[in-house]
């Protein structure tokens, strides 16, 4: 029985990131940007109308091999991006540094302006 806040499949699956090869596809860079390995989202499994390369397989100009390949070598992040995305939230004290920092710039800019009139 799933919960309501649990998404039903494909979305709650775990990507796992797809193995290297020597012609790889598409939907093996979808499963980088899905699991993770791109570095701009955490590891979830999106759901989408059309898969990557379906826009250009259909005008007649798939994307070869060699791109797909150019395109997981140049979008892969390293493992240093990864930790700092901090996807699970193990550094808890960033949002209120953030939100202390902008209120004190509030302020003293509200002070300023104060001081001026």
């Amino acid at each position: 029985m799933l919960r309501s806040e649990t998404p039903p499949p494909p979305g709650n699956l775990e990507p796992r990131e797809p193995p290297d090869s020597d012609r790889p596809n598409a939907a093996q860079l979808k499963g980088d940007i899905d699991s993770g390995r791109t570095g701009d989202k955490i590891a979830h499994t999106d759901v989408g109308a059309a898969m990557l390369g379906t826009c250009e397989e259909a005008g007649g100009a798939p994307p070869t091999p060699q791109e797909v390949k150019l395109a997981r070598k140049n979008e892969a992040a390293s493992e240093r991006v990864r930790k700092a995305s901090d996807p699970h939230g193990k550094r808890p004290w960033t949002l209120p540094l953030y939100a202390g920092v902008v209120a004190a710039i509030c302020a003293v800019l509200v002070g300023g302006l104060m001081l001026l009139h």
